[in-house]
Parts: C-alpha cells; structure tokens; sequence
C-alpha cells in the first residue's frame, strides 16, 4: 500500500521532466536548423561640415603698438589719435615728453650742417676776388718799378761810360803832351787821375744796378707768391673742408635717430581699437594702443584636432554669432591652417562640453561686405562651419 502510493505521487513529476526534455530538443532542432542572416554591412559617415568655436579679429592679427625704446623713458606728452581712427603706416600716433629736448638738437645738427657747406663752398671758391686784384697790382707796380729804376740806372751808367772815355783820351792826349815836353807832369797826373775816378764812378753805377735788379725781382716774386697762395685751391683744404661735411652730417643723422625716438608711429595701416596710454602717462605693458586692420576680419575657428585632417586651404565658410551679436551669416574661405595644437581658448558654454580638448587654429578671411558688417567687433566669439566638400 505504501509502495503503491509512492510510486503514484512521482509519476507526474516524471511526466513534467519527460516534457521539458521534449520542448528543449525540440527548440534546440529548430534553433540549429534555422538559416544564418547575412551580416549587416558597415558604410562610413560621410561628413560635409566641420563646426568650430572661434573669435574675430582683424587681418593681421591685433597689434600692440610701444614707444621705441629708450633710456630716458617713455612718458607721453601728447596723443595725436582717437579711438576707432583710421591711421596709415608711418602715422604719427604720440610724442613723448623727449621730443622737445631732442628736437632742438635736431635743429643745432641742421644749422652745423650748413656752416660745414657754407666753409667747403669758400674753400674751394678760394680767395675773395677783391683781395685777388689788389694783389695782383702789388705784382704790377714792382714789376714797373724795376722796370723804371733800372732804366734809369742803365742811363746813368751809359753816361759814366761816357765820361771815362773821355778821361781816358784826355790822359793818353797828356801823356803825350808831357813825353813832348810840352805839359807838366802834374797836368797828366790830374788827367789820369780823372780817368781814374770815372772808373770808379761807373763800377759803383754798375753795382747798383745789381742790387736794384736783385732787390725788386725778389720783392716781384714775393709778391707773386702772395698772389698765388691767395689764388690757390689746395686739394687738402678741400678735403679737410669735405671731411667738416661728412662729420656734420652724421651729427644730423644721429640726431634724426634720436627725435624719431621720441615719435610713436604706426607700423600699418589700421584702426585704433583701444587706447591704452594717455597725454602725461607712462607707457605700459599693453602699449599705447592696440592696432587692427579692421576692413579685413578673420575668423579663427578652433577646430578639433581628430577633424583637422579635413580642413583644406580655400575651402568655403559660414560664420554666426553664439550670442546674436549679428544677425547675417558672414561668408569667407579657409586662408591658414594652424601648424601647432593647442588647448581651446573660447569656452563653450554648454556644459558638457570639452574644456580641455585639443585644438588647431583655423584662419577664415571674410569677404568685404562681410567684413564690414563686423569690423567693430574684435574678439567676438562666433561659430564656424566649414564646407569640408567645397
């Protein structure tokens, strides 16, 4: 009896396990007879726009503009722009406190420069002309009276030539008279002795002519001498004179290098962004102004460093504004593609974005209308997107 009902209260749980075998084989028959689906194939993202943060700025790039350097300082005496001027490349900008002091040493080199000229122009003209005639008729009055007295010295010696001929004849006439008898010895004695004198008297004559001869030709070459140093250009006096020019002018030229010192020009054309150094301030570290070519504006788009490889030089643009700041699109191409990466400098505002992604700078050069409409709005964050297709 108790065998019976032990053996009847197993038997439906025999017949529960006998069932799920049956299912499970069953199941598993089906499962291994059913067809394989073929496998999904993988087709690649086709991407046309590369979207980026980025900031406007001037072509170019915004500049800082500094007073030349200097060991005097750099204090600014008076500031000859405004804020939103356009300015041309070597447009004074500010003079510094400098400028007067150096300014009056630029005059004193100008003024050294034209002494210097003046004294090369009288070397080289020589002499003034007035002093040049009466020298020469210093020449021409010795000259004449050399002429004039040895001539009349010539006639007086012509004439004591004269007389000793005489003398002479008149002694050899006595000499014979006295060897006839007919004249006293002492009669020859005093014709001979007249000769005597007459010979003497043209000897002196002679030697006076000598010496007024020697005497007015040295004063004629004295003279002359005069007259030719005063005439006379010497080559070293020219040169002497060219080398007073050359010293000056280099004077003049340092003292332009200092007064430019104190003039703060503009290295470009551009617009004053800002002004950060005013009339009695020193200048700082952001300079006296910030410069921009403004009538050319560049987006700088930060793109991602995993998208980069798709950006290409000339490719189209489209730029807006995060912040409704303007409400066209602004339109230009891709001119510059960064060589360096670098972390991102425009936050996003949503929150989960990446702060700290890597990133290359990508320049866009707007076109002029585009341009202008934004000129006024430097630093201005944006969006880009990039027709990578174009």
């Amino acid at each position: 009896m108790s065998l019976t009902w032990t053996k009847n209260r197993y038997f439906p749980l025999a017949l529960v396990a006998i069932a799920s075998l049956s299912v499970g084989a069953i199941g598993y028959v089906a499962i291994g007879n059913r067809a394989t689906p073929p496998p999904i194939s993988q087709v690649p993202l086709k991407v046309e726009t590369v979207s980026a943060l980025g900031r406007l700025e001037p072509d170019g790039e915004v500049i800082q503009v500094f007073a030349p350097t200097s060991l005097d300082g750099a204090r600014v005496e008076s500031l000859k722009v405004t804020h939103g001027q356009q300015i041309r490349k070597g447009e004074a900008i500010a003079f510094l406190d400098t400028y007067a002091r150096r300014e009056a040493t630029f005059r004193e080199a100008q003024e050294q420069v034209a002494v210097a000229l003046s004294r090369l122009r009288q070397v080289e003209a020589g002499a003034k002309s007035g002093q040049i005639r009466a020298q020469a008729r210093v020449v021409d009055r010795l000259q004449i009276e050399l002429q004039t007295e040895s001539a009349t010295q010539e006639a007086a010696i012509a004439r004591l030539e004269a007389e000793l001929r005489n003398a002479e004849l008149e002694g050899q006439r006595y000499q014979y008279l006295q060897t006839e008898g007919a004249v006293s010895a002492s009669l020859r004695d005093s014709k001979r002795l007249t000769a005597d004198t007459a010979q003497q008297r043209l000897q002196e004559a002679q030697a006076e002519l000598s010496r007024i001869r020697r005497s007015r030709q040295q004063q004629v070459a004295e003279a002359q001498a005069t007259l030719d140093q005063i005439a006379e250009v010497r080559p070293v006096d020219v040169d002497v004179a060219k080398a007073q020019v050359a010293q000056a002018e280099a004077g003049l030229a340092r003292a332009k290098a200092e007064l430019d010192l104190a003039i703060v020009r503009s290295p470009q054309d551009g617009q004053v962004l800002k002004i950060h150094t005013r009339a009695g301030e020193l200048v700082g570290s952001k300079g006296v102004i910030s410069l921009g070519q403004t009538r050319r504006m560049v987006a700088v788009a930060e793109v991602y460093e995993l998208d980069i490889s798709r950006i290409r030089i000339g490719q189209s643009a489209i730029v807006t504004s995060k912040n409704n700041a303007f409400p066209d699109l602004l339109r230009g191409k891709v001119v510059e593609v960064g060589l360096e990466i670098n972390k991102k400098d425009v936050l996003n505002t949503d929150p989960a974005a990446q702060f700290d992604a890597r990133v290359v700078e990508v320049k866009v050069l707007l076109d002029e209308a585009s341009s202008r409409k934004v000129s006024g709005l430097t630093n201005l964050s944006i969006q880009v997107a990039i027709d990578v297709q174009s």
